[in-house]
This record gives C-alpha cells, sequence and structure tokens, in this order.
C-alpha cells in the first residue's frame, strides 16, 4: 500500500473535503442518520476553512486520492463557532423544516432549554487561541495520516507564533479521545451535553473539550 502524503490544501481539495465531512461526520463514521442535507453538513464544517482560511488547511493523500484532512484556524474569534455556524445554515437552507435535519435542530433547542446548556464549541482562552478539525476516511485510519496531519498543523501554529490550540469532540468516541491524548492533548474542563446529539441508538452525547500549548520554533 503507497504511503500517505501530507501537503498543504489546494481549490480544487474544495468538493471532496465537503463530501468526506459528511461521509465521517459522526465520530468517523456517515452522519446521514441525524443530517441528512449534505451542502449545509459541508458548509458548517468546512466551509469557512476551505473558502476564507485554507493557509490552515492540510489534506492526507494516498495514491492522489485524498483520504483525510485537517482544518484549522489560528485566531478562533475570527471563525463563526459551530453554533452560529449551524443557525446560518439552518436560515438559509429552511433546515428547521427540512426532514434529515429538522429532528435534530429541534432537539437541540429543547435540550438547551431543558438543561441550560449551550456549549458554542470553541474555547476563548488566550492560552488556547487556535483550533482544528481533523477527519479521516476509514481506509487511511491507523496509517500514521492523523499524526502527520497534526505535525503538519502544529508547524503551522509554530509560524504564526500561536501558544496553542484547542479542540472539542465527542466524550463517547474513544478513538478520538485516545488519539488527541497521545498528540499531546489534555482534557480541559468537564463535558457538556450536546445539544441535539443522539447516537444512533438514542444515547445523550456530550463535548469534551480538549487542550495542549505549542511549543516554540
Amino acid at each position: 500500500m503507497s504511503e500517505i502524503v501530507v501537503r498543504p490544501y489546494e481549490p480544487g481539495d474544495r468538493e471532496t473535503l465537503r463530501r468526506i465531512s459528511h461521509r465521517v461526520g459522526y465520530m468517523g463514521a456517515p452522519a446521514d442518520f441525524y443530517w441528512r442535507h449534505v451542502e449545509s453538513f459541508a458548509e458548517i464544517w468546512t466551509g469557512y476553512y476551505t473558502d476564507e482560511e485554507p493557509e490552515s488547511l492540510f489534506v492526507a493523500v494516498r495514491s492522489g486520492e485524498i483520504v483525510g484532512y485537517l482544518t484549522g484556524c489560528v485566531d478562533t474569534r475570527t471563525a463563526p463557532s459551530p453554533a452560529q455556524a449551524v443557525t446560518r445554515a439552518a436560515l438559509r437552507h429552511a433546515l428547521f423544516l427540512r426532514p434529515g435535519t429538522a429532528g435534530f435542530l429541534w432537539r437541540g433547542l429543547v435540550d438547551s432549554i431543558r438543561h441550560r446548556v449551550t456549549p458554542s464549541g470553541e474555547i476563548d482562552d488566550p492560552r488556547w487561541p487556535s483550533h482544528l478539525h481533523i477527519n479521516l476516511l476509514p481506509e487511511a485510519r491507523g496509517s500514521g495520516a492523523g499524526g502527520r496531519l497534526m505535525d503538519a498543523w502544529l508547524g503551522r501554529l509554530q509560524q504564526v507564533g500561536s501558544p496553542g490550540c484547542h479542540l472539542g469532540t465527542l466524550l463517547e468516541n474513544e478513538r478520538a479521545i485516545g488519539f488527541f491524548e497521545h498528540q499531546g492533548f489534555r482534557r480541559q474542563g468537564a463535558p457538556q451535553l450536546a445539544p441535539g446529539r443522539r447516537s444512533p441508538t438514542g444515547g445523550a452525547n456530550h463535548l469534551q473539550f480538549m487542550v495542549r500549548e505549542v511549543p516554540s520554533a
């Protein structure tokens, strides 16, 4: 099997990344069981990064095919939070009325009111101003692609002088938690209910923030 190569994002990668984002959008599995509108899902999770900060985006390639990517943001304050991105997409595409997304959105509103929780999906802290999201296709997992993507991202942060970065992942995604801990991240704060999120069997999901410092170049 050919070697994984990590390179900077190119404009021609955009549509592939959008498809991958939905294909692995729930803990590495397809997101269509709770969000069937692929276009809006891709807008939420890749739109800012491909269109506004492509210099912080890296892709993993094997045999000429993209098998994973890392989207990064040097200064989280410049990007819409996931909650803001969801709201914008919901209004643009009438997602509160659309089968395949309406259930998630209305359930999210009920969760937020009932449990008095509205996690933004990002941390506002000068110690960890940058953030990232990473996705790999199943065939790339265990290949070292994730570590190479992370190395490229940390190199970018060293270049721009960012002191640290954060991410949010689902507490129930034990594989992701283990990967990020292996990459030097640690859990920050208690898990929070992720409004609207449920597993395929109906169990509640929880958002876990993780952080790490970036050594000076």
